[in-house]
This record gives C-alpha cells, structure tokens and sequence, in this order.
C-alpha cells in the first residue's frame, strides 16, 4: 500500500505519522532512519537534507539517523550502509528516505510505502534494497536524462519536501519515545 501527500498539503506531517505507525506497527526501540542521496546534485539531496534536519531535530535522543549533508549516504555505500544496519541495529525498523523521479503529475508528492525503497531505481541502478518503510519525495519528472533534471530540479522544492518529511518522521519519533517511554539516552 502507498500513500502520497502533497508539499503544499498543511496536514502533511500529520499524515506521515499515522502512515508510519500503520506500516510499523507497535515497536519497542525507535527505528533507524536511513536518509539515501548526494550533496552533489540538488534533485539528488533530498535524503542529506532530511538527515541533516533529522539529526538537529532529535540531537539528544535514543535514535540513528545515517545519511545527512555532512555524510551522506550515496549509492556507492548502498551495500555496506544496509550491511552494516542489519548487524548494528538487527532488530530495528528501518526507515529509508530518498529522492524519486516520477510521472509530471507527481512531481511535489511525498510517497510513503511498506515497501523498501530502492536506491537508484530511477537512474536505472541495480542496488541493495533498503528499509522496512520507505519515504520518497517525487523531485522530477521522468525522462531518459534522469541526471540531467536531477541536476535542473529547483531548490525550493527539494528543501520543502525536507522539511514536511524530516518534520513528519520527527513527530512520529517523539510520539513513539513518548508511548514507549523510550530511553533518551544516546546522542545522534
């Protein structure tokens, strides 16, 4: 099942926590957070963005947010990122958040899924599956030249759709720490 929410939708981050306790059932530790894209494009910087935003929102608390502008997690560490997560936190959901291209009419929608997210999918690349929820925020249209309208893809959008998304995974964190009583121990 996927849900979609427009950027100009007010409700957005509303929705995005009941969506994600939908998908995520009842957990007992807050999930990773695992935030796919480069700092090098502007289409492509949506993941770094809701990482960075991620980490500054929840500094301080019980969860794992992997993938921010100062370290991103770009395709080439796909594999090793999803590797290590498994090992690391194996009894954790992870939720995975990238940018996506899609059809001209989805263009400003943020998509969440039960499905994981494939990495690369929209440029043709062959990666790791990742995540037991994804989020993916639709920053271009389709084209043969996916590189080339990642590159073109206005700022503007791309650091809307960080924010609904970072505020909406934050809200659900917080929501879930505080049902849970969840230690807050851990820093980011």
């Amino acid at each position: 099942m996927e849900y979609s929410f427009n950027v100009f939708n007010a409700l957005a981050p509303d929705g995005e926590v009941v969506v994600l306790k939908k998908i995520l059932g009842k957990m007992t530790s807050p999930p990773v957070i695992v935030c796919v894209g480069s700092d090098l494009s502007v289409g492509d910087s949506l993941g770094p963005i809701v990482g960075t935003k991620l980490k500054e929102k929840l500094a301080g608390l019980n969860v794992y947010v992997y993938g921010c502008l100062a370290k991103p997690i770009t395709a080439r560490e796909i594999k090793y990122t999803a590797d290590f997560i498994r090992e690391t936190h194996p009894d954790s959901k992870v939720i995975a958040v990238d940018a996506a291209v899609g059809c001209a009419g989805d263009v400003g929608l943020i998509k969440l899924s039960a499905d994981s997210l494939r990495p690369g999918s929209g440029a043709n690349k062959k990666l790791q599956k990742l995540g037991n929820a994804s989020v993916m925020g639709i920053v271009a249209e389709k084209s043969l030249f996916n590189y080339a309208i990642f590159s073109a893809t206005r700022l503007n959008i791309v650091y809307r759709m960080a924010e609904i998304i970072s505020e909406g995974i934050a809200n659900y964190v917080l929501e879930l720490l505080s049902e849970q009583n969840i230690s807050h121990d851990i820093a980011i």
